[in-house]
Order: C-alpha cells, then structure tokens, then sequence
C-alpha cells in the first residue's frame, strides 16, 4: 500500500504545553532525590463513575482512572506529535482513509492473553456495535468502516471518508485496547471489571467508596513520552471518592489521602501557602465551559437576540466573584491549549448592557412588561435551562447560573432555571427540548469542534447541543478532518470558531482545569494531554 510512513519520534517532551499555575507539569523529586519505588498512593476524586468501561463511558473519571489500567496503539505528546506504544510504527493511505498499524509482539494483557491484530479488531468493532452504547468512544471513532487483520501483529482500520483526527482518537483512553478474553468472560459486567495490558491491574471497585489499581510487575512497554521504562513505581493506586468538598480538602491536610482532583477555588489560596501541600493547576484541552443556547427554538433562532445573551453576561464578574480568579475567561469555543486555538478572539467581545439593548431593540423585542421583561406580540423573552441539581453543584456551577440570570434580567431577558432528574434531562436533550445547556468537554484534538458543530452530531449521536445546522460549518469542520496539511486546518478551525462567536451559539465563561493538590512527598504525576492527572511515573518519599 502507497501512503506516508510514520515511525518512531525522537522529539522530547514538551512539558509546558498543559501547565499553568503555580509548579511544574510533573515533578522529578529535586532535592529530594531520585525516584523510588514502592508505596500506595491514596487519592481522592470528586464525582464517581456510573461505568468503569472506557469504551462506553464518556466520564472524565473513567479516563482518569483506566489510564492506568489500559494502553492505547499510539502515545500524544504535549506538542501534539504522536509516538509508538502499542503500535511500533503506522503508515497512512494518501487518501486518509486507512491507517495499518504494526504492533509490538511482547504485550501481554493483565489476563495472560497476548496483543495481537484480532484483539485490537475486536475492540474497535465491540465500541460501533450498538449493543455496547457507547457514549463517546464510538464518536471518536468517527467514520469508521471496518478493521481487518492483515497478520498476526498487523492491522488495518478503515474508515468510509478520510480521517485525519484519528491519531489523536487513538492515543485516548476510550480506545484504549482491552483484552478480549474479558468481554466473554465477564460480559454484562465491563462496568465493574477492565482487563487492559497498562502499568496498573484493576483491583477492586467498592461502589461509593474507591477503585483500587495494583503494580503489573510485568509491565515493558511505556511509550518513550514516560519519564521512565518498566514497571510502575508505586505499588497502587487507591482512588476514593468523596464528593463533599471540605471533606475531600479535610482528608488533605489531615494526611488521610496524598492527593485530590479538583481544589475548591476558595480554598487555592490556602494550599499554595502550605509548604507541607503541593498545588498544580492543568488547563485543560477541548471546549471550554460555556452555557450553549439551542439555535432551533423560538426567539434564539435569531443571532441578534443569542447575541445579546452573549454580550449582557458579565463573565469577568463572574470569575472574580465566583472563582476568585482562578480561572482564566474563556473567549472561544475551544480552550487556548487545544491545538489551532486562535488567539485573535480575545477581547473580540466584552460584557455591554447598551449593546445587549440595542441588539434586542433591532430583534423586535422593544417593550417590557411591569416585570421589566422584554415582551413580543404578547410573549416574554424567556429562556429555560434546564440541569440536575449535581450538575448546580459542581464546581458552583449553580451559582454562575444565577449570576447570569441576574445579568439577563438588567436587559430584558427572563431566565428560568429548572432542576430535574438525570434520566429525564437525557431526554429533553435527546429532543432538544430546551434553550440554554451548560457543558465543557475534554479533548486531546480540536476535532472536538465537529461533534460540537456539524450538523449531523445531534444530541445524542454527538455534542452538537446547540442544534447548529450550517452548510458552510459542516465544510469548515469536515474538510479539517481530511487532511494533513496544518495550514489548511488552522484556517478552517479558525473560520469555525470565528464563527461560533459571532453567531453566539454559546456564551464562553472560562477555561476548565484538573487541579491538583498533594503532600509534598508525592512526586512525578504528569497531565495527559486531555489534562487530568497520570500515576504511571509517579512515587512517593
């Protein structure tokens, strides 16, 4: 087969590309010495996943915690090149659509079963199967048409359309490669039980308590953007949820866990200062967190009024008050540690009461009503937001809710904030039945923005809550992902995130983060480029 060969990469790590705040990405212990092995290290996260699965859940956690457990054919470095892990070397047809991948012949899963071309075959074709409900992986996946075993370590993907994202897809934990063996022998249980060939074997799920992860001695295959080769340092991993903020920072300082995920913005301030703590903030990459508003309904199919929405949100308030300036504001639909972010949205666009009043003005929405509402034909301005009480309480996400509530009221713009059940939430989504929708979305490639903007990513084949249907948007986001010329998919990038703006299918608020606190004696967690939290070179003094 003709197409471009890729091997094995020599570039270094680029450790700046994800870190922001106020230490480094990983730690290599100073003065503390050189690494050691040994030791379990206890660390606590905030929301626990309803499926352990990577192939069928789309959890942050999930992605966390299996990363340790599974391996995936290619490793992303933070310069967004990608290297040999469990695929040795790859080439690439010239017309994108099919990537044959030459595996390594010493993996072993945790199970005792061998990679080979069939298993990762079998993976690839359980995540489309519409039996297994993938909620992410299978977007991931995009095109997909088939897989074919070619030899004993050699595979070829194909795909229906060319499919230049996929590299990165491949380098995700959600198409991390699981053993086989353990679909059969422990079918209708893969929510609770991941056999992977990773640093970490799984070792135990104690529902609303911890997932523990223990050393694979025989571990030999770390791609070459670890920090070193071999097996695991630590001896596990115990990862314990606890949900209650105080009590997660609690178990901190008291010594009761060694690290956490998610530091309350109130209580940064207070870490940063104790010399016994370590904090380290990851931006992250993918969207950013913004509020999208549903472009098929009512008065929000017209841009003037989305757009006012926009404009009469006092975002910085809302990061000072609320965040106390942890966060940086977000400015597009894409985070600026995403790859083809452009940075010339920056100060596009700033919070404006008289430009919110002129926008609806010129929209038709002239008169107000004695609440001071603004009314058309008899019909107030309203939009209704629909969320779960868990998702008002992450991150206080509740309160931006009412900070934006209050500014939409100052012109005009009446915002009704309903809390209902998760289950049934799915469904107003599903049918697109509401206005406004709150999200941000990790992601390793700015291909993120198709299942967010094309119009065939409908809720719930893909992100697209704001319900965008454009021709020109279907092009821009489509051409990006087929091909390999990087000037051609910054511009077709830029044109969509431009675009996003300007037509104010959501509002931006800020840049999402995994912040990271430990003890002091916790070193070498490293950020996957998606940003969360990695222990495979990580130990303990």
């Amino acid at each position: 087969m003709m197409g471009r060969t890729v091997w094995p990469l020599a570039a270094l790590l680029t450790a700046a590309a994800l870190v922001a705040g106020c230490s480094p990405g990983t730690d290599s212990g100073g003065s503390d010495g050189p690494p050691v092995a040994g030791g379990t290290l206890r660390f606590a996260l905030p929301s626990e996943p309803s499926c352990l699965d990577p192939g069928v859940s789309p959890a942050d956690a999930t992605a966390l915690i299996d990363r340790g457990v599974v391996d995936s054919l290619v490793a992303q470095g933070n310069d967004n090149t990608f290297h040999p892990w469990l695929a040795k070397s790859w080439t690439i047809s010239d017309d994108l659509t099919r990537y044959v991948f030459t595996l390594r012949d010493d993996v072993v899963f945790h199970d005792g079963t061998r990679l080979d071309a069939a298993a990762v075959k079998a993976n690839f074709d359980r995540i489309v199967d519409p039996n297994t409900k993938s909620q992410w992986a299978a977007t991931l996946l995009g095109p997909y048409s088939r897989s074919t075993v070619i030899g004993e370590h050699t595979v070829e993907v194909a795909f229906t359309e060319p499919f230049q994202p996929f590299l990165a897809a491949a380098s995700t934990t959600a198409l991390g490669i699981q053993s086989p063996k353990n679909f059969a022998d422990n079918a209708g249980k893969l929510c609770d039980h991941v056999v992977g060939s990773g640093p970490f074997t799984f070792a135990g799920h104690t529902a609303q308590q911890s997932v523990g992860l223990a050393k694979f001695a025989g571990y030999d295959w770390a791609p070459e953007t670890s920090a070193h080769a071999g097996p695991a340092r630590l001896d596990g991993v115990d990862f314990r949820f606890v949900p209650e903020n105080s009590t997660r920072i609690g178990a901190l300082t008291s010594g009761q866990v060694d690290g956490l995920l998610s530091v309350p913005a109130q209580n940064v301030s207070d870490l940063k200062s104790d010399p016994s703590l370590r904090y380290t903030r990851y931006d992250a990459q993918g969207t950013g967190y913004g509020v999208y508003i549903n472009t098929r309904r009512g008065p929000w199919q017209d841009p003037r009024v989305r757009r006012a929405l926009q404009v009469s949100t006092d975002v910085d308030s809302i990061l000072s008050s609320i965040y106390f300036g942890v966060y940086s504001r977000s400015w597009s639909i894409l985070t600026p540690a995403t790859q083809f972010y452009d940075a010339a949205l920056e100060n596009s666009w700033n919070y404006s009461t008289d430009e919110a009043n002129r926008l609806l003005d010129e929209a038709g929405w002239n008169q107000r009503d004695a609440a001071g509402y603004r009314v058309k034909d008899g019909v107030r301005l309203r939009a209704n937001w629909t969320t779960t009480k868990a998702q008002d309480e992450s991150n206080y996400r509740g309160l931006v809710g009412l900070a934006i509530v209050a500014s939409a009221k100052k012109v005009g713009i009446e915002i009704v904030r309903t809390n209902v059940q998760t289950g049934e939430l799915f469904q107003l989504v599903a049918r697109g039945d509401y206005d406004l929708f709150d999200t941000s979305w990790s992601s390793n490639s700015p291909d993120i923005m198709r299942s967010f903007l094309l119009s065939t990513a409908k809720p719930m084949a893909g992100q697209n809550i704001s319900w965008v249907n454009d021709p020109q948007v279907d092009a821009w986001v489509g051409n990006a992902a087929r091909t390999l010329d990087a000037g051609a998919q910054r511009a077709d990038y830029a044109a969509a995130q431009h675009w996003a703006i300007d037509q104010a299918v959501l509002v931006p608020i800020f840049v999402p983060a995994s912040q990271v606190a430990t003890r002091t004696r916790v070193h070498g967690i490293a950020a996957a480029p998606a940003s969360y939290p990695v222990f495979y070179d990580a130990w303990l003094n």
